[in-house]
């Protein structure tokens, strides 16, 4: 029988399926993988913006953690969305006790509608989970800047040298996207602490369908990487992430940035629309 990946999401809902957890099974699924999630906040969000968070108690995070790693051998552990730096810590600590093969860290800081997901004073904690722990870790080009501290990159080779600092800084490697620059094209490239690239070129799509879109790819790349080796893993993510943002308006789901059609090859091959 083929390998099929464990992949536990650990990040935050969203009630219109288009980005955190549910966004996360849907491409951990359309990757390959079997999805498991945990989850760090429950937001009340849809693709127009965030109207509220409650972030549970810490035992109960630390409760559904156990409850996965009593019972299942996890084989990936996606992170997104921590919102505080005690939230952060715990998910930290958790993972020094069981210690994961593959971690993408995707470090949401800002939503797609422009609302704050993750505290100001828990930025140094997510630095450190991601040094500490990350495979890879996923910034777009604001949380670059706010990760390394620096202007934010105006084209991608400026974007893919500040990932490059950032990588042997940290010691983990970059995914640099492209996706929030200008031109044609929304690549993606994989930059090694050792100063390696591979980059994974896409064609720009046209529409404001995007949202979701970080939380796909890391989702779908750490399932890949299971699979595969990082760089292939990168170009498996990368094409299928431009094929849901392509098929994207066919969902017509929402009225503000609406979620990309994270199933668009399997509705293929069943013969739907």
């Amino acid at each position: 029988m083929a390998r099929i990946p464990r992949v536990l999401s650990i990040a935050g809902t969203d009630p219109t399926g288009g980005a955190g957890v549910q966004a996360d099974l849907k491409s951990i699924a359309a990757a390959g993988g079997y999805g498991m999630s945990v989850v760090t906040a429950l937001v009340a969000q849809n693709t127009q913006g965030v109207r509220e968070i409650h972030t549970p108690p810490q035992a109960f995070l630390r409760a559904q953690l156990d409850a996965v790693f009593d019972d299942v051998d996890v084989d990936a552990v996606k992170i997104g969305m921590l919102g505080d730096a005690e939230t952060t810590a715990t998910v930290a600590n958790y993972l020094a006790a069981h210690p994961v093969p593959v971690v993408v860290v995707d470090p949401v800081m800002v939503a797609t509608s422009g609302d704050r997901l993750l505290t100001a004073d828990a930025e140094d904690a997510l630095r450190e989970l991601v040094r500490d722990h990350a495979t890879v870790t996923t910034p777009n080009i604001p949380e670059l800047a706010v990760l390394t501290g620096q202007p934010e990159p105006e084209s991608f080779d400026a974007a893919v040298a500040l990932g490059r600092e950032y990588a042997r800084e940290a010691g983990v490697s970059v995914l640099v996207k492209g996706g929030h620059l200008d031109g044609s094209l929304a690549s993606n490239a994989l930059v090694s602490p050792d100063g390696a690239t591979h980059t994974a070129e896409v064609p720009r799509v046209d529409t404001e369908n995007t949202h979701g879109t970080g939380c796909s790819l890391s989702s779908a790349l750490a399932t890949r990487m299971v699979l595969d080796s990082a760089e292939d893993a990168v170009t498996w993510a990368s094409s299928w992430l431009h094929e849901a943002i392509a098929h994207a308006d066919e969902l017509r789901v929402g009225r503000g940035h609406g979620p990309v059609h994270h199933f668009h090859r399997l509705y293929r091959l069943a013969g739907g629309v």
